[in-house]
């Protein structure tokens, strides 16, 4: 398969769209964390709560991805921001397990919380739109910061329609386990895909990597002869 180099002036085009969407993002979560953590209090909603402290994570990826696209040279600051958003990845799985743990062991059963149940059905349609924009542009520009910071939000989607399903359990039968089960799950995708973007395998190769290999493997051959 062809692989496409962007144009200088596509490439400012990309730059330029993935810095909005993680702004947005980042406007975005910030208010999803403060509505959430605040339903989940009044609810005494662990799931809710903990929604609302993953959204904060987002926040910290998504901060990563748009303080690297503000560089003169993105491409070359791709490990150290996958290794951030490794770690996001890692504290949500951590979090998510720890919070679903202690709900299940101390049998909490939260209260019905109509603010939650909108909130997290909002974000299961919002999140996916702006992962698939975040990871096209991603693949384009051959960025594996974005393309993960893409999974980092569409897995926040997934945690998204697991607090809305525990919830809407919980108050049409009472099931106030079923999140609690359903994050453990999530947390599962959450170590893997914190491990591919540690070991930077974010299913996107850095163009700027590329270039600059085949520009001194060329040189190396100039010197040879």
């Amino acid at each position: 398969m062809t692989t496409v180099t962007p144009t200088p002036a596509r490439r400012t085009t990309l730059h330029r769209r993935i810095r909005l969407i993680v702004a947005f993002t980042i406007v975005y979560n910030v208010i999803e964390a403060v509505v959430a953590i605040t339903a989940g209090s009044l609810a005494s909603s662990a799931a809710l709560i903990g929604f609302g402290l993953d959204s904060s994570i987002e926040v910290l990826s998504a901060a990563a991805v748009a303080w690297q696209f503000t560089r003169r040279d993105p491409e070359r600051w791709e490990k150290p921001t996958l290794r951030v958003i490794a770690v996001a990845f890692f504290a949500l799985a951590i979090y998510v397990i720890a919070s679903s743990a202690l709900s299940l062991l101390s049998g909490d059963r939260p209260a019905h919380s109509t603010v939650g149940l909108v909130l997290t059905a909002l974000s299961v349609v919002i999140m996916p739109l702006v992962s698939l924009a975040e990871r096209r542009a991603g693949h384009e520009i051959g960025s594996a910061t974005a393309v993960a910071d893409s999974k980092q939000t569409l897995i926040c989607t997934y945690l998204s329609a697991a607090v809305l399903i525990g919830l809407a359990l919980n108050s049409l039968f009472g099931w106030w386990w079923a999140d609690a089960v359903a994050g453990l799950v999530i947390a599962i995708f959450a170590v893997r895909e914190g491990v591919e973007a540690w070991k930077g395998d974010a299913c996107a190769t850095s163009v700027g990597m590329i270039l600059e290999d085949g520009h001194d493997q060329e040189h190396d051959h100039d010197h040879d002869r």
